[in-house]
């Protein structure tokens, strides 16, 4: 994948939409791009929260350990973007994120990312807009898994 083919995943993602392509184009550049095995963790819950991800191509799996085992929490494919929760809140990783398959990501480290949100408020409001987007979602679930 190019530098120029990264720029234009991270197009896809909401929160990089408003951001001007020179921007885009150093995060890219910034960014290290990882590739996961299937059944590899991207993080383990309880990890560091060092960095976020955005999933150029495959899919992941984010998933809780409870006392009572694995619960899926979410499915994620390309486009979607992970652990930037645990980097806004400056706390461990709250779940565990496993590829489904073979994945391809951008790994975006936790200061670059910090900077990305200082320098434009739209991408703030777009991280908060998912966060919440998200909690709906796993509010949703955990109300159909306790019927």
């Amino acid at each position: 994948m190019t530098l120029e083919s990264e720029v234009q995943s991270l197009r896809q993602v909401p929160m990089f939409r408003e951001i001007d392509p020179a921007r885009l184009k150093l995060l890219a550049f910034t960014s290290e791009r990882v590739g996961f095995a299937p059944g590899q963790l991207f993080f383990r819950q309880g990890d560091a929260s060092d960095a976020a991800y955005v999933i150029l191509a495959g899919r992941a799996q984010v998933v809780l350990d409870l006392p009572a085992g694995a619960f899926k929490i979410a499915e994620l494919g390309t486009n979607d973007i992970v652990g930037e929760m645990g980097i806004l809140s400056d706390t461990p990783r709250s779940a565990s994120v496993i590829a489904e398959g073979e994945v391809t990501a951008l790994r975006i480290d936790k200061r670059v990312f910090l900077e990305l949100l200082g320098q434009f408020p739209q991408m703030s409001i777009a991280v908060m807009r998912e966060l919440a987007k998200r909690l709906e979602r796993t509010n949703a679930r955990l109300a159909e898994s306790s019927s």
